[in-house]
């Protein structure tokens, strides 16, 4: 018997601009299907910025990322504005290692990517194999002790219990005192920022905790705001990536001055319905069609 699938869910099978997977179709389909097996094998692809600036330390101790010492001095040290798509992770990954994704990946041979690229990586190759995927931008309370971290995840639509399972596939959490359950987290193992940004907003939460990783400290509502875009943009198959973001919010984010009043409340419209992302998915497709102020971003170049 077919099943019709809620409109949230059928969105989280298609692709979108960063998800699609050209060439790489049918290669991303004979990838693993579980979220752990194959969040396993992206970490032995990628290693976040952090952690090579950490070496052999910290997560990396007993070196299950690999001997950092071994990275080319010449190489970035983080490749995020090179990757921006799928697709172009994969020729990145092939163009280092015509065997592709292999568990056994030479650290020289790796990419350097943060989470949100990893998210879209993941997102991708589900969406490739017919799975309802989607990323998710929000905040990690298990990285850093005493603050919530900017961080992207993924969600993956189990039919047969009609759920959203919620994992983190970035990196080899297991073994680390880290209070996550990486490949089914459970309700508030993650901080979702339409949430956040209502509990700031209201004066529930102390919005100081909540921590953007620009090397700046930036905190609060410049944080939690700039995800909730995020988080928005990923709903509608669109995970822009840290150098985009709506033009009518650039001077409360880049020099935290005052939103202007429609915007505040167009803010707060959208993180009550981004509360119920599912429940609320045809209100927020309207705002995706008729809210230019989301939609219309900054660019670096122009």
């Amino acid at each position: 018997m077919l099943t019709t699938l809620s409109p949230s869910v059928q969105a989280a099978k298609e692709s979108g601009l960063f998800t699609y997977p050209g060439p790489y179709a049918e290669y991303f389909r004979s990838l693993p299907d579980g979220p752990k097996a194959l969040g396993d094998l992206i970490s032995h692809q990628i290693i976040h910025r952090v952690t090579l600036a950490e070496g052999n330390t910290r997560a990396n101790a007993d070196l299950r990322y690999g001997d950092m010492n071994r990275w080319p001095w010449y190489r970035h040290p983080c490749e995020d504005d090179i990757y921006l798509t799928a697709p172009a992770m994969a020729a990145g990954l092939f163009r280092l290692d015509e065997r592709g994704f292999v568990p056994d990946r030479a650290v020289e041979h790796k990419l350097v990517l943060t989470c949100r690229f990893v998210s879209v990586l993941v997102s991708a190759i589900c969406k490739a194999k017919g799975l309802p995927c989607r990323s998710r931008a929000g905040f990690a309370p298990y990285i850093q002790p005493g603050r919530t971290m900017d961080h992207w995840i993924n969600q993956l639509w189990v039919e047969k219990e009609g759920r959203w399972l919620t994992f983190d596939a970035d990196g080899f959490y297991e073994g680390l005192p880290v209070p996550v359950h990486q490949y089914d987290m459970e309700p508030g193992e993650f901080d979702w920022a339409a949430k956040s940004w209502l509990d700031i907003r209201s004066g529930r939460e102390d919005g100081s905790r909540f921590l953007y990783a620009d090397g700046l400290g930036t905190s609060g509502l410049q944080a939690v705001g700039r995800y909730l875009v995020y988080d928005f943009h990923a709903l509608m198959n669109h995970e822009i990536s840290y150098v985009f973001f709506p033009r009518c919010m650039e001077g409360f984010l880049e020099r935290n001055e005052p939103l202007a009043g429609e915007t505040l409340a167009l803010l707060d419209r959208l993180a009550e319905l981004m509360t119920d992302p599912d429940g609320n998915y045809q209100a927020l497709s309207g705002l995706w069609e008729t809210e230019r102020c989301l939609r219309d971003l900054r660019s670096p170049l122009v």
